[in-house]
């Protein structure tokens, strides 16, 4: 997730070597997981009796407690572990680290990394401490530590966890030129807006399914006098994502990976029409709270905390992003379930976007405790811990629905793994990060401006296409 208090931040270092297509992840090209996320949406709006705060032990199976890996003693040994994360985030995982020390007697020390993590880790290892194990926030820096021969390959007993609790197109994400070198520990479904509940039913408004919907519906809650939306402009990565949310739906899968390679030019139609789609909402200063400056001055926990508190009068009625949205809403009064619903984003062309991203753990260096460690970030056991704190999705098939705190927390769990390997990647972190992951440049940047401007698509098209040429060296 800084920014922001989550883990999307998207900050990676160097030339990106089409790291989609190029990197094994299966297109969503089928209905298997757009059924799934919808499920999902309808099992979060049903489901919302249950107490977000207690999980559910499963009627038969181990308890989401019991071990399912054996680790070695690493008594005396220390390790440091570098991620973006911070706040209840950072705090969450710090009781996944916590339980491994209390496994293998070692002591493992959380290092928070600065922006570009990649940038980061550089300026550690030229000084001759590195971390040991780091948390990568995109395909491209693992591909990056990889090339600037940082990354250890995974070991024997890492594997075997991968082998066993991952499907293929996560384990291909974490491998580089045909080598295993990262195990994806935490994932994202970034295909989902929030909503509050009082605030929806002050209007008589329900979920909307299409955009269309969404537009209209946002009109209806704007008039009522709660803007629309919160939208965190002050962090360009989620501009990203709503880009990439409404380019998937509209223009479909294959432009979608054209693009992200940029095989597909920003100056080409299909940008067009899905700046001109986001336009729709973006370029109404009623629907926005705040407006459009007041946007572009919110950064990402306030987007989410200014949505849940106020009474019947919140700061806005919708903010979209990803499952991680749970762990700010655990900050505020709201109820998960019921205070704060869920529902797929919209379909703009003939189906909902379905989008991910994640966390790949990678060994800096050679060492035993590192690889325990990613053999442990590998298996069920620690997945179970976060799982159970809210605001967390694991892409490993053998953590039970049950592990996860409240109905909507699995009905996500529970659409991400029956897609399978059928998902697409977040776009910007597939680029080079000079034009997708960098505050205050390239995609970031021109998304920015365009929210202060929205009229303004065929100049936005320019300034992406040349930082993007730029950047990709095409």
């Amino acid at each position: 997730m800084r920014k922001h208090g989550t883990s999307r931040t998207r900050t990676l270092e160097g030339r990106r070597t089409n790291t989609f297509a190029g990197r094994r992840t299966k297109a969503l090209t089928g209905h298997r997981a757009w059924a799934a996320l919808a499920a999902a949406g309808a099992l979060a709006l049903s489901g919302c009796g249950s107490d977000p705060k207690q999980p559910t032990k499963p009627a038969d199976g181990p308890s989401p407690a019991a071990a399912t890996v054996v680790l070695p003693r690493l008594d005396g040994e220390k390790l440091e572990v570098a991620a973006v994360w911070t706040g209840q985030e950072q705090a969450n995982f710090v009781k996944v680290l916590k339980e491994f020390e209390r496994r293998t007697g070692a002591t493992v020390t959380f290092v928070p990394a600065q922006d570009p993590i990649v940038t980061f880790l550089g300026s550690k290892i030229a000084g001759g401490a590195p971390p040991d194990v780091a948390l990568l926030p995109q395909v491209g820096a693992l591909v990056s530590a990889v090339k600037n021969k940082w990354a250890q390959p995974v070991g024997t007993e890492a594997q075997a966890q991968l082998d066993k609790n991952y499907s293929n197109g996560w384990k291909s994400l974490g491998a580089v030129d045909g080598a295993q070198y990262g195990v994806y520990y935490k994932a994202a479904n970034k295909s989902l807006i929030w909503y509050n509940a009082k605030a929806f039913e002050a209007a008589g408004v329900t979920p909307p399914k299409t955009w269309k919907e969404l537009v209209t519906a946002a009109d209806t809650l704007s008039a009522s006098g709660t803007p629309a939306v919160s939208v965190a402009g002050a962090d360009g990565w989620t501009l990203t994502d709503w880009f990439e949310n409404v380019y998937l739906s509209q223009a479909g899968p294959e432009k979608y990976d054209q693009l992200a390679k940029h095989q597909l030019k920003w100056t080409d139609d299909s940008v067009k029409q899905a700046l001109t789609t986001l336009a729709e909402l973006f370029g109404r200063a009623d629907f926005l709270a705040g407006g459009q400056s007041g946007a572009l001055a919110t950064e990402f926990p306030k987007s989410v905390t200014q949505t849940f508190t106020g009474g019947d009068r919140p700061a806005a009625a919708m903010v979209y992003e990803g499952d991680f949205v749970a762990v700010n809403i655990a900050q505020t009064q709201a109820k998960l379930g019921t205070d704060a619903l869920v529902f797929p984003f919209p379909s703009v062309g003939a189906k909902p976007p379905v989008v991910s991203g994640g966390d790949v753990a990678v060994a800096l260096k050679a060492s035993k405790g590192a690889q325990a460690l990613l053999t442990f970030l590998a298996s069920a056991d620690s997945a179970r811990i976060q799982a159970a704190e809210g605001g967390f999705l694991s892409p490993n098939k053998s953590v039970e629905p049950s592990a996860y705190p409240n109905d909507i927390q699995r009905g996500m769990a529970q659409a991400l793994i029956a897609a399978g390997d059928d998902f697409r990647f977040d776009m910007s972190d597939q680029a080079p990060a000079a034009f997708g992951g960098t505050p205050g440049a390239g995609e970031w940047k021109a998304l920015q401006d365009f929210l202060a401007n929205p009229s303004d698509v065929a100049g936005t098209q320019a300034r992406l296409e040349a930082d993007a040429a730029k950047a990709y060296g095409n």
